[in-house]
């Protein structure tokens, strides 16, 4: 898909009053190809938009499980140029856009422009940059915009709200609401107030708002769905990946997949139950 392809799922997603599932994956976890045969099983079972993290040895917010996924991939000696060129053979071929979770220092050594640029070619719509603050990022938002790459920048719940307004206004593609202050990491429990603080937000930009960190059971959904435009859900994908190094590919492939449609099921319930409230 094209790279303003974020903005068009967005759009389709909100005519037709339903909201965006958003898997993330490990790229390279526990091995490329197993990465390049994923992705096309999760648009199968419903995945919207995909979040790939790029391995990195100093992980921003990223919990035990995420890290010990980037600690796999990076045992195998996974380079930044194999992951794009794998993407840019999955991503152009699948029905949904691709953003990469990366470190600044990875863009930053890799070249702005040239990571930007290679990102573009191989199919990526977008990019989240977790320890790039948004009042940094005056380097790489240029280049991202005339490249039409999304930047999407990540809100938290600590964040000031005059601040977050202003983060909202630097965002292309989408907001990142972290749902919760600390790591990543499947939650039984969200913080009660998330729901208003998330609602406050949509009061104040028209950018879709998605939400991520502790999403991993339909009551989530349920709860979150209503008030925003798109769910994150990572640590509970990649504790089921993890264990592809041990087991059948074919029935860890089967069983993540079994799991993202049970959370797209959900998301599809949320809608149709608002679409039957308007009538």
């Amino acid at each position: 898909m094209s790279a303003n392809s974020i903005d068009i799922l967005f759009q389709q997603l909100r005519a037709e009053g339903r909201k965006a599932l958003m898997p993330f994956i490990t790229a390279g976890d526990p091995d490329l190809s197993f990465t390049a045969e994923l992705l096309p099983k999760l648009v199968d079972a419903g995945g919207d938009i995909f979040e790939v993290g790029i391995p990195y040895s100093d992980p921003i917010a990223d919990g035990p499980v995420i890290q010990a996924s980037y600690t796999r991939a990076l045992e195998h000696h996974i380079k930044l140029k194999d992951i794009l060129t794998t993407l840019g053979s999955a991503a152009p071929k699948l029905a949904a856009p691709v953003v990469t979770m990366v470190s600044y220092a990875i863009v930053y050594r890799h070249g702005i422009q040239r990571y930007v640029d290679d990102a573009k070619r191989a199919g990526v719509a977008g990019l989240i940059v977790p320890d790039l603050p948004a009042d940094e990022a005056g380097q790489l938002a240029p280049v991202c915009r005339k490249a039409d790459l999304s930047l999407i920048q990540l809100v938290t719940p600590t964040t000031p709200r005059d601040r977050a307004v202003r983060i909202a206004e630097t965002s292309s593609g989408f907001l990142y609401y972290v749902s919760v202050a600390g790591i990543t990491g499947e939650r039984t429990e969200l913080p009660p107030e998330l729901v208003d603080n998330v609602g406050w937000l949509r009061t104040k930009t028209s950018l879709p708002i998605c939400i991520g960190f502790g999403i991993s059971q339909p009551e989530h959904v349920h709860r979150l769905a209503p008030v925003a435009d798109g769910l994150i859900v990572g640590s509970a994908i990649v504790r089921r990946v993890a264990a592809a190094s041990t087991r059948p590919r074919s029935e860890v492939l089967a069983e993540v997949a079994e799991y993202v449609r049970t959370l797209a099921d959900a998301l599809r319930g949320v809608g149709a139950a608002a679409r039957s409230a308007a009538l």
